[in-house]
């Protein structure tokens, strides 16, 4: 492990990355006797999302960026007629007075005519730089931010249920892809609203949730 893997990580609700690469470098220390190692991640998981993350380990953090160059699969939870300013649970949902509600066809339709390669507006609230500092950092000291679109693609979406106002929705999309700016942009399309209230990663190029290792199996599987 410390001469070179990946270990594909189910993340927990709540963590940041860099809690998940913290807690596995401190397992495989105490494993190795201390030995020192390099270790990183092949694309960032927001804390209030779940699922897939690539950590790579030792010479195997040399493969981090052709990985996170790869397709990404998401399984995303959309709550139509409320808003945020995250576009996510991060900030407090607002109901939109009036807001139509959505039907099943209108949703399915939509979905399919988001699809490509699109420029995509990333919310306020990501961790684009901007002189220097983080986006979120400035948009939760209440500091107008002036993020730049960035170029996307979505390859596929399907609506796996829906019963309004909830849909859950199977995303597979390029890197740099943001979900919540896919939820919000759904419900502008719409004519309504919507945020995400629900994450999980299935996959990231050739790794799948169903490979990962998750908090109680990690000290198992590195033994």
């Amino acid at each position: 492990m410390v001469a070179g893997a990946v270990l594909p990580f189910d993340k927990p609700y709540g963590w940041s990355s860099f809690d998940a690469i913290r807690y596995v470098q401190r397992i495989i220390r105490k494993k190795a006797d201390g030995e020192k190692f390099k270790i990183g991640h092949a694309g960032t998981l927001d804390p209030l999302a779940t699922g897939l993350l690539l950590i790579c380990i030792g010479k195997a953090t040399k493969q981090a960026e052709s990985l996170q160059a790869e397709q990404k699969e998401y399984v995303a939870d959309v709550c139509f007629g409320a808003t945020t300013a995250s576009y996510d649970l991060e900030t407090e949902p607002i109901a939109v007075p009036n807001a139509p509600a959505v039907a099943r066809e209108q949703l399915e339709n939509q979905l399919q005519k988001m699809l490509g390669e699109q420029q995509q507006m990333p919310p306020n609230f990501s961790a684009k730089q901007i002189d220097g500092q983080r986006a979120y950092t400035l948009a939760r000291k209440g500091v107008d931010v002036n993020v730049k679109p960035s170029f996307i693609n979505i390859y596929d979406l399907q609506l796996l249920s829906f019963e309004y106002p909830y849909a859950r929705i199977l995303v597979r999309c390029s890197k740099g892809t943001y979900i919540r700016s896919l939820a919000n942009d759904l419900g502008i399309s719409l004519k309504s609203s919507a945020y995400l209230c629900g994450l999980r990663r299935t996959a990231s190029g050739n790794f799948t949730i169903n490979q990962s290792v998750n908090i109680e199996q990690l000290d198992i599987f590195l033994q």
